[in-house]
């Protein structure tokens, strides 16, 4: 009778053993299955921002209604101070960085040659303004 109840022990705790395998293959696959959705969805994301950026590689970018990005101009800082110092419109170090004096300077100087005074160096202003670079006015 020992035997038998033993017998029926160990095979009720191997019973219970499987049952829990079996939960945790459930779990482990609802996790699996979880993972795979995240992963499909961050796909699409990357799929959708590709188009975007396809799109914007074939669109010309506007920064405002009359300049887009093929009128950039290609001047250095350097030549940019170097000019508008030039032209009498500069009176700070020529040290590369556009700050506020060099702003200021770009925007005397788009003033007195009636173009928009924005403070940017934009084509219509470098046009004016690269003439300055190699020769002294004021």
């Amino acid at each position: 009778m020992v035997k038998k109840v033993m017998l029926l022990g160990v095979v009720g705790i191997f019973a219970l053993s499987l049952n829990g395998c079996v939960t945790m293959r459930k779990n482990n696959d609802l996790e699996v299955q979880g993972l795979r959705n995240q992963v499909l969805a961050l796909e699409a994301q990357l799929r959708e921002k590709d188009n975007e950026i396809n799109n914007l590689k074939e669109s010309p970018v506007k920064f405002n209604e009359e300049v887009t990005v093929t009128e950039v101009v290609q001047a250095s800082p350097k030549d940019i101070q170097t000019a508008l110092k030039n032209a009498g419109f500069y009176k700070g170090a020529i040290d590369g960085k556009l700050g506020k004096g060099t702003r200021r300077a770009t925007r005397k100087f788009q003033r007195a040659n009636n173009l928009p005074a924005d403070g940017k160096v934009g084509k219509n202003t470098w046009d004016l303004l690269k003439e300055y670079l190699n020769k002294k006015i004021k």
